[in-house]
């Protein structure tokens, strides 16, 4: 079986080994005599594994011992709700910086349970940039500042950690999440969705400061309640085990490729070859200022909108997969986590050349 490279926003490819060590383990888990999907979440078999992938998600992302790890369910779209029905305390507004799709949805949500505070707003350019530090208008006041590093949808990322003058800065990282190290210390919350560079959907991941704890309001559903979460080790109710499972084979397989070091120099190197063939061609173009492109989800668009469907035809046929844009933006999406292999971009920059050649 020929597997292809698959350039899906999500969910997406996952590593070979990963995937290939999973089919060992299906029907039988290290001698248990059962797979990891039948085993209950609170026997000492499937205690062992949750236990190690919180272990290697601590080591490999640096988190300090005041934070919380909690592998939880609902999406990231749950968080949109669950960051201020947890965060607000005795406080009414919260700042939001509107750079995208995702941060839209997740301004729309916190409205009904707080004021929003814009604190910045690059829809006005299409949202095809990324505020400055200088222009963000922030309340000193506020509960906190929620921002998207990473807008997978438009493909435009933060080149800066926004500073919020002590407020807690809570950052949606579905999509650039173990991509490159980061200071975890510098943001209150960091949450993602699993099914782009963790593991496949039904997981979320949400890191959290110990002292933002115990400030849900009265009306919080248990299940939406970070301190509960925490006190029952993410195990309050039943978990999404399997997902949880291949999250952990993930953290594994990234410590063997050399940490998050070695993921941002393979990162760096696809976003770079990408964006080269994309600039050095008036065949292509980014609609995205250079100083916000993603390395996750690298948009472009041919000259002649009319050639999109040969392109995405002719990258069938190579085995090059869901390159389609998102039908918001348009034109095309190469998304491109840490699963996807460098020879994957190759074939792609490859493919790109000689349809430009063919037809430009």
């Amino acid at each position: 079986m020929a597997r292809k490279f698959n350039f899906s926003a999500g969910p997406a490819m996952l590593p070979t080994a990963v995937m290939e060590r999973a089919q060992q383990e299906m029907l039988e888990w290290n001698g248990s005599g059962m797979s990891v999907m039948e085993m209950s979440h609170r026997g000492k078999e499937y205690m062992s594994i949750a236990t190690k992938a919180e272990q290697n998600l601590r080591e490999v992302m640096s988190i300090p011992d005041n934070y919380k790890v909690l592998f939880l369910q609902g999406g990231a779209s749950s968080q949109f709700a669950m960051i201020p029905l947890n965060l607000l305390g005795d406080k009414d507004s919260a700042d939001y910086l509107n750079t995208g799709m995702w941060s839209k949805k997740a301004i729309a949500e916190a409205k009904r349970y707080c004021t929003v505070n814009i604190a910045a707003d690059t829809s006005g350019d299409s949202f095809t940039t990324v505020p400055t530090q200088e222009s963000l208008k922030l309340n000193p006041d506020a509960a906190y500042v929620h921002y998207t590093p990473n807008e997978t949808i438009g493909g435009v990322e933060f080149d800066y950690i926004p500073e919020t003058g002590g407020v807690p800065l809570i950052a949606d990282m579905s999509s650039t999440i173990l991509s490159r190290p980061i200071d975890v210390s510098r943001f209150g919350m960091i949450y993602a969705g699993a099914q782009k560079n963790i593991g496949p959907a039904g997981l979320t991941i949400v890191i959290i400061r110990d002292d933002l704890l115990g400030n849900a309001s009265e009306q919080t559903p248990a299940m939406f309640n970070y301190a509960i979460h925490a006190e029952n080790g993410s195990m309050y109710n039943t978990p999404a085990t399997y997902s949880w499972y291949m999250a952990g084979l993930v953290f594994e397989w990234i410590k063997e490729q050399g940490g998050l070091d070695a993921m941002a120099a393979v990162n760096k190197r696809k976003a770079d070859k990408l964006y080269a063939v994309i600039d050095g061609s008036n065949f292509y173009g980014s609609p995205v200022a250079v100083n916000g492109r993603s390395w996750m989800n690298v948009p472009f668009t041919l000259a002649d909108s009319e050639l999109d469907g040969a392109f995405l035809a002719g990258a069938v046929e190579r085995g090059l997969i869901t390159l389609k844009g998102h039908r918001s933006v348009g034109g095309m999406r190469a998304s491109i986590y840490n699963a996807m292999p460098e020879e994957g971009v190759d074939a792609l920059v490859a493919y790109m050349q000689e349809f430009e050649s063919n037809q430009g």
